[in-house]
């Protein structure tokens, strides 16, 4: 897909950060849009922020972990605007906490966003995206789909979901001379609000001597990529077809990383956190 004039695509997480980011990149070139998010204002906002670009803009209050919502919105986007061409599974959350500590209730809900959000997204496209003639299929994985972190498994878990999901999506496409591909986006620190939103368990806070606030702050510090260029980025790598879409230094280094050490990595991550442990305890201490 060279161009994305007269094409049409659904971005999911379309109220803020990279999913708003790529709708408006999008309208910039001429693309139709349908765009969605759980967030109502957020998503407002954002049509609000198209209202200035001459496409076609429809949008969906919506759950990606709802399976009958995520189907029912696929098969609108093509009665409203008669085809679509692109999804892009943008939605997420963040969670962080032991393994011992996190309840099976945890990593379901962020399993049910994170990965069964895009499989749906897959899943309900994926017809319409053949019929079109050329489609693609654009699905968020992080950083964190490359290399575990400590105190991450939940979000580890479904990130490297996504990356499996989409790679073996990828050559099945290909093995069936599809007209249709799909591409498998790392970031690294997105300059947005996930931290914010994230469910952070009190193991953190144990572990760490940082209360929620203070580690949402601590994680903030490593973003370092606008939603805008990352945006740009990901556009890019559709363009060109690419298998893989890494965004920002950090995803470049961490893939660097787990190519070169891709057991020992682990213990590098793991020195870090007990290092920053240390300061935050002693912080916590001295206030």
């Amino acid at each position: 897909m060279k161009s994305f004039s007269n094409k049409v695509a659904a971005v999911t997480g379309a109220g803020s950060g990279i999913g708003r980011a790529l709708a408006l990149n999008l309208a910039q070139q001429g693309c139709h849009l349908a765009i969605a998010d759980v967030n109502a204002k957020g998503l407002e906002e954002t049509r609000d922020l198209l209202a200035q670009y001459p496409v076609k803009v429809t949008t969906e209050i919506l759950d990606v972990s709802d399976r009958a919502g995520v189907y029912a919105w696929a098969d609108k986007i093509v009665a409203d605007h008669g085809q679509v061409n692109l999804i892009f599974n943008n939605a997420g959350v963040a969670l962080s906490g032991t393994v011992e500590s996190l309840s099976l209730e945890d990593y379901q809900w962020i399993m049910d966003i994170n990965f069964n959000g895009v499989l749906y997204g897959t899943k309900a496209f994926l017809p319409h995206l053949q019929r079109s003639g050329d489609g693609h299929i654009i699905n968020i994985s992080s950083i964190f789909g490359l290399a575990s972190q400590p105190l991450m498994s939940g979000y580890n878990a479904s990130k490297f979901a996504v990356r499996g999901l989409t790679e073996s999506l990828r050559q099945d496409l290909e093995i069936s001379g599809s007209c249709v591909s799909a591409t498998c986006v790392h970031p690294g620190g997105i300059k947005t609000n996930i931290a914010r939103t994230a469910r952070t368990d009190a193991s953190v806070t144990a572990i760490t001597g940082n209360s929620q606030s203070e580690a949402a702050a601590e994680f903030e510090k490593l973003f370092i990529t606008t939603p805008d260029k990352a945006a740009k980025v990901i556009l890019t790598g559709v363009r060109k077809n690419s298998r893989r879409v890494l965004i920002g230094p950090d995803a470049k280094f961490f893939d660097l990383l787990v190519r070169m050490l891709p057991s020992s990595y682990q213990w590098i991550f793991t020195k870090a956190v007990q290092l920053q442990a240390k300061k935050g305890q002693r912080r916590a201490k001295n206030a």
